[in-house]
């Protein structure tokens, strides 16, 4: 598979685009909130773990080399370092 050159800003696009273009309504629900879902965004794969480094490797194992961003789901950030991660309203 050819790998696409993309920048960070890029990819963050992409896997937003790809998780609001369908993504969300498969996987938001109240067993997921809280959970991180991970985007290949070659691919538009994604794998939900609460770890996100699990869904990654997973991922990973499937499609080396790929381009992931992760989303926790229900929430604005993925995470926070001292600050406050805010519940997105549905």
């Amino acid at each position: 598979m050819r790998t696409i050159l993309l920048s960070h800003e890029e990819v963050a696009k992409l896997a937003t685009q790809l998780y609001e273009g369908g993504i969300r309504q498969k996987v938001e629900s109240d067993s997921n909130i809280g959970k991180m879902v991970i985007i290949d965004v070659e691919t538009g794969d994604y794998e939900i773990d609460k770890n996100g480094l699990h869904a990654s490797n997973r991922l990973n194992a499937k499609h080396p080399d790929a381009r992931l961003f992760g989303i926790r789901i229900g929430y604005n950030v993925a995470a926070s370092l001292g600050g406050v991660m805010e519940r997105v309203s549905l």
